[in-house]
């Protein structure tokens, strides 16, 4: 049977080349290696500092990366170590493309954030096929990640989003995502604010400058009064739009009452109808 090759384009980060592709089952793999350091390393055992001195290893790792067609896919990669000279301590080296300890990207956390815009923990999860308790962690190294992080002053926002997500099972605590909505088709977390009340609002615009937030000409929120608030006054040539999923919530919440009340049974009992002597 005569085969067709196919053209794949896919967004990699920077520095980081697809070697290969495989279609395994319902997902997609890539064989992926990126540039490695040209500077000294130091070694976690003794802290000597010196050149690479690279050693690679049989062993493949996996990690999850964003979706392909509605599929999962995935990054694949030799794990590489670097040989200290010193003690002969071997440390694997880190991808540029993901944190220690986890088995996904810094851009599929970026995914599982926006996805919980709207949505909750246990649907997210399910949806992705992973568990809560990871959607719980994502959110925790997030907001950790955003606390010493600076956005680059020179970024041009005209749009931007606000919104909160429930970041435990239950809805029993909240954080408060400020998104870059300038290119619709690519939103971009710009931080994150620990609550949902005004305080968090705030946080999140004042790591803005005072010319990004002049520049914002629209800014998506739902109806919180502290959103409202602090939109209002930090972002003053910025228009209020209120995103449709909000509006219709609130339509059906005042729908379901006034359905519930025009239901109501009567409280009394129904007097039976008394039968004619004629009908027997």
């Amino acid at each position: 049977m005569a085969t067709t090759p196919v053209e794949i384009l896919v967004d990699v980060p920077a520095g980081v080349t697809v070697d290969e592709y495989e279609r395994i089952d319902q997902g997609h793999a890539f064989h992926v290696s990126w540039e490695l350091p040209s500077s000294e390393l130091v070694c976690g055992r003794c802290r000597h500092s010196a050149p690479l001195h690279l050693v690679e290893k049989d062993k493949f790792l996996v990690i999850r990366d964003l979706e392909m067609w509605g599929q999962p896919s995935f990054f694949v990669y030799r794990e590489v170590l670097h040989k200290c000279p010193r003690c002969g301590f071997r440390q694997s080296l880190l991808p540029p493309f993901k944190r220690k300890d986890v088995k996904y990207t810094y851009r599929f956390e970026q995914h599982v954030l926006i996805s919980l815009i709207n949505s909750t923990a246990e649907d997210v999860a399910q949806r992705l096929g992973i568990s809560a308790e990871t959607v719980e962690r994502i959110v925790a190294n997030q907001i950790a990640d955003a606390r010493g992080k600076q956005i680059d002053p020179e970024r041009k926002i005209e749009r931007v989003g606000m919104d909160e997500v429930s970041t435990r099972k239950g809805h029993k605590a909240y954080t408060t995502i400020l998104t870059d909505l300038t290119d619709s088709a690519k939103p971009e977390i710009l931080t994150l604010g620990k609550g949902r009340d005004e305080d968090a609002a705030q946080e999140c615009l004042h790591q803005l400058t005072v010319e990004q937030r002049q520049g914002v000409r629209f800014h998506h929120t739902d109806m919180s009064p502290a959103y409202l608030k602090a939109t209002k006054v930090l972002l003053p040539n910025s228009q209020s739009v209120i995103d449709r999923f909000h509006v219709a919530k609130k339509l059906g919440e005042v729908a379901d009452r006034l359905r519930k009340k025009t239901t109501e049974p009567t409280n009394g009992a129904c007097p039976r109808p008394r039968r004619n002597v004629y009908d027997l």
